[in-house]
């Protein structure tokens, strides 16, 4: 059972009616499972950046340092091509790592930007992502073209991210910044409808309807997390 699984298909009253009840709870649990996912982040990169030793421990062991970046994208990868065989306590337990990993890496952000700035681009980050989910949630236009589209521009912008790891320019971070605020805007919003049809098509709301909405929530929890960095690229005060 996947994404393709739930494409839109006509559906007969009682069909509607009988899946009423367990899609507004599936939609509750993506939401649920993404803000917490957020909160474990945002202390796991607190946690971190006040303890000198671990972050000099990441920061300094490159080995440690490429593991964790290595383990994310695994992990990612894991959820995405195992959600249909692995149980949801393991997939909900490798989305908590998931969380913890990456807020230990983001944890670099209290020592660059001011805690002030960080806390109202977190604030400017929720209400785009909450504006265009809601777009996405209740337009009636059809965004799968347009996400293809996303798609392609984000393989783009990390072909020129990882360029610029090299040329080192600052000029061209900041456009690529925007480029990204763009793509995931765009990506929030396409994501949010994929998810509602998906979760729309489930006939209840059982456990493998459950891991569809946690994927779901990983998914939302990526485009915030990116969304937030390049947002915060472009309007956080440096210390």
């Amino acid at each position: 059972m996947n994404y393709n699984d739930y494409e839109l298909k006509n559906l007969t009253v009682d069909e509607q009616l009988s899946m009423s009840s367990a899609f507004p709870v599936l939609m509750r649990k993506v939401y649920v499972w993404m803000t917490l996912a957020l909160v474990i982040t945002g202390f796991t990169a607190y946690g971190v950046a006040t303890s000198p030793g671990v972050l000099q421990a990441i920061y300094s062991n490159q080995l440690l340092f490429w593991g964790m970046i290595i383990a994310e994208f695994a992990l990612v990868i894991g959820v995405s091509a195992a959600i249909n065989r692995i149980s949801l306590t393991t997939a909900t337990l490798m989305f908590v790592l998931y969380s913890v990993i990456n807020g230990a890496l983001l944890s670099y952000i209290f020592l660059v930007y001011t805690a002030s700035s960080i806390a109202t681009v977190f604030f400017i980050t929720a209400g785009t992502f909450g504006t265009m989910a809601l777009v996405g949630y209740t337009t009636k236009t059809d965004l799968t073209s347009i996400g293809k589209y996303l798609f392609m521009a984000l393989i783009g912008l990390i072909i020129a991210t990882i360029v610029n790891v090299f040329i080192k320019s600052s000029g061209m971070t900041l456009v690529l910044s925007y480029v990204g605020v763009l793509i995931f805007v765009g990506l929030t919003a396409y994501d949010s409808q994929k998810i509602k049809q998906m979760l729309m098509q489930a006939p209840d709301a059982g456990e493998s309807a459950q891991k569809l909405a946690l994927f779901g929530a990983l998914t939302l929890y990526l485009d915030f997390i990116n969304l937030f960095i390049y947002l915060l690229r472009i309007f956080g005060k440096r210390e």
